[in-house]
């Protein structure tokens, strides 16, 4: 790594701190508005009276619809739809773990679809605590 690398590493690096920062700050104050917001609600005798009625009337939904579930029929289309989501998940890793090999090899963020259509090759990045069984830097 050259200089002018470790230069713009450690501005991005600042940057990725100032971010962090600056998103636990608006985390803080977003909470803080909305526990004033909860308040609000909590203290206003016809929204309580409403909310009681939606909750009473989403607990007779939800006990419908577990009933309807108990059926041989629904039961089965439920099994199937869980399995179909499952097989498109492992799908979309699999064509995750392809696209990125396929960019690695050939140096290009695009590749063609079989409908002729360009699609761009797109990953997506995330912070995440490191948790201690893995040590930390």
């Amino acid at each position: 790594m050259d200089s002018n690398d470790a230069v713009l590493l450690s501005k991005i690096e600042e940057m990725i701190k100032t971010h962090l920062s600056q998103i636990a700050e608006l985390k803080e104050e977003i909470t803080k508005h909305k526990d004033m917001l909860d308040d609000i609600f909590a203290q206003d005798e016809t929204y309580q009276e409403h909310d009681k009625l939606a909750k009473e009337a989403a607990r007779i939904r939800s006990n419908t619809k577990k009933e309807i579930m108990k059926r041989v029929d629904v039961a089965d289309f439920a099994n199937k739809l869980k399995s179909l989501k499952s097989e498109q998940k492992e799908l979309r890793e699999g064509l995750s773990d392809y696209l990125r090999e396929y960019q690695r090899l050939s140096g290009s963020n695009q590749i063609e679809g079989e409908d002729g259509e360009m699609r761009e090759i797109v990953f997506v990045a995330k912070l995440v605590k490191r948790s201690g069984k893995f040590g930390g830097r």
